[in-house]
């Protein structure tokens, strides 16, 4: 496989902010008055921007259009003031961001947190490494799984999309990476299981981040899941 870029996630693939952001989303429905919910039950909310985070979080009965946006309002101003309280790397990212710059791969970020909070989180954790095109959610640009985020990548970079590997922890990311003509390859250290990253079409699942050089030397075949049938699913 030729490659000469890798385009990452951020929220669950090089950063844990897990804990943040449900802090912030608790702090929101405590506030309200609705029940709040463990900080593990947020991998689930996560990944498709945050008006989705309270559309899974709120109480069913109570999900209105003006109430999600007022939680998303009062979220980014709690989120603010906590983005950085236990985030942090996972562990291997700054030896494979070492890797990678060494190799002169071009590295890239896409997120559907908002940009400014994507530029923060960059500035802030991965200002070492050379990103020079890095995105999150803004007016006017669909978000993941739709695919213009990762073509603007492609096009800022100048790299075709078949020389990517888009390395996500969902099947959001997966989705994103098929349809932009990208390699989706799947983070199973981060917020969600194994078997979404399979089912939602990766050529990888890796479980720790040193995995992927593996699969840039040769040393680890891309494609179906060991032991799936010819067109079937992941068992």
């Amino acid at each position: 496989m030729q490659v000469r870029a890798v385009l990452f996630d951020l929220d669950g693939t090089l950063l844990d902010t897990l804990a943040d952001i449900a802090d912030a989303a608790n702090g929101v429905l405590r506030s309200r008055g609705f029940p709040e919910h463990p900080t593990e039950a947020f991998r689930a909310f996560i990944g498709e921007g945050v008006a989705v985070l309270f559309l899974r979080a709120l109480p069913p009965d109570r999900v209105s259009d003006e109430l999600v946006a007022r939680c998303v309002e009062e979220f980014r101003a709690a989120y603010a003031k906590n983005w950085n309280a236990q985030t942090r790397p996972y562990e291997g990212i700054p030896a494979l961001l070492d890797a990678l710059t060494r190799r002169g791969l071009a590295l890239a970020m896409l997120s559907n947190k908002p940009d400014e909070f994507t530029q923060l989180y960059a500035d802030t954790y991965l200002a070492r490494w050379p990103f020079p095109a890095v995105f999150g959610s803004r007016e006017g640009v669909p978000r993941k799984p739709d695919p213009a985020g990762a073509l603007e990548v492609v096009r800022a970079l100048s790299i075709p999309a078949e020389l990517f590997l888009y390395v996500g922890d969902s099947a959001v990311d997966m989705e994103t990476a098929r349809r932009a003509g990208m390699h989706p390859i799947g983070a199973a250290w981060g917020f969600r299981t194994a078997e979404e990253l399979w089912s939602g079409g990766a050529e990888a699942v890796i479980e720790r981040p040193a995995e992927l050089l593996e699969i840039l030397d040769g040393r680890r075949s891309v494609g179906r899941r060991a032991g799936d049938a010819e067109g079937g699913e992941p068992s």
